[in-house]
């Protein structure tokens, strides 16, 4: 039985690994740095590994043992110190195959420095030697977390994303296809670029939210500087939140229109639309709990 190690094992994407490893009868172990809070997400059998990107030893204890890896970590400024780290830690330890979470649009030079960074550490992949997948999603569902409070006090969604039209994806269908990369042979090369199954604009999101909630959802298209201090005045950084506001000036731009057929075909199954993912957390955004789907 192989055993994964997935790191960012209590974020958005890398619990649904965990799951999705399991389910798939493969032996996992999380690298997390709060262990009673990993416990309680990913339940009291999955095997923890605690410790953190910063510390090089533990780092090598998580990954006694391990064939492959799960690579992700936060956005922030020394996630390509860290995530290259346990690249080199994974070749020193045999490794046989890495599967790291990028970013679509990731590449050198970009606008967006989340992406310059994805692509920075990619290069360091590369030339490990490691075997490696790398997954590019699009805009992840997930990221609506963040207006979970407004839509629920206000009924208003607030983004700075014009009519652009964008091929969300659940962090359930990247997870699946992580899952895949991992237990099989054959998918080192090219980047996989994992989209949802639709295009659709804030409009039809808040129509999506509306249809789950069962009340009102307005989504108003805010100018990019109201965006801005509205997500410093509730305590993000400046430089993320400036950041946040250049990926939705380039989506807005249509970068992110195109759907391709990736998901559907590492997986087997179709991948999740918009509407599935408003009904499973509308408890998150409003009084919609009774139509959660399990």
């Amino acid at each position: 039985m192989q055993k994964i190690l997935v790191s960012g094992a209590t974020g958005n994407v890398g619990s649904r690994v965990v799951r999705e490893l399991r389910e798939r009868g493969a032996s996992v172990r999380a690298f997390v740095r709060d262990r009673d809070r990993a416990a309680g997400m990913l339940g009291e059998d999955v095997e923890l590994a605690v410790g953190d990107f910063g510390d090089h030893a533990s780092i090598r204890a998580a990954l006694e043992g391990v064939e492959g890896v799960f690579l992700a970590c936060s956005n922030q400024p020394r996630q390509v110190e860290y995530e290259n780290r346990v690249i080199d830690a994974a070749r020193g330890a045999g490794v046989r195959r890495i599967v790291k979470l990028s970013a679509h649009g990731a590449g050198i030079g970009s606008p967006v420095a989340f992406w310059g960074w994805h692509a920075r550490i990619e290069d360091h992949l590369r030339a490990s030697g490691v075997p490696s997948v790398v997954l590019r999603p699009t805009f992840s569902m997930a990221n609506l977390f963040a207006s979970a409070e407004a839509v629920k006090h206000t009924g208003k969604l607030f983004v700075p994303a014009g009519d652009a039209g964008i091929a969300m994806i659940h962090p359930q269908d990247v997870a699946a296809v992580a899952a895949v990369a991992l237990l099989e042979d054959g998918h080192e090369g090219e980047p996989y670029t994992l989209t949802g199954p639709e295009t659709i604009t804030f409009f039809q999101v808040a129509r999506y939210l509306r249809e789950a909630l069962g009340h009102e959802v307005e989504y108003l298209n805010v100018p990019d500087e109201t965006a801005l201090q509205g997500m410093v005045e509730q305590d993000l950084p400046e430089f993320v939140a400036g950041q946040i506001v250049t990926v939705f000036g380039i989506l807005r731009g249509g970068a992110q229109e195109r759907t391709t057929g990736t998901v559907q075909t590492l997986t087997g199954r179709k991948p999740r639309g918009f509407s599935d993912f408003a009904r499973e957390h509308a408890a998150l955004f409003g009084k919609g709990a009774s139509l959660i789907s399990k």
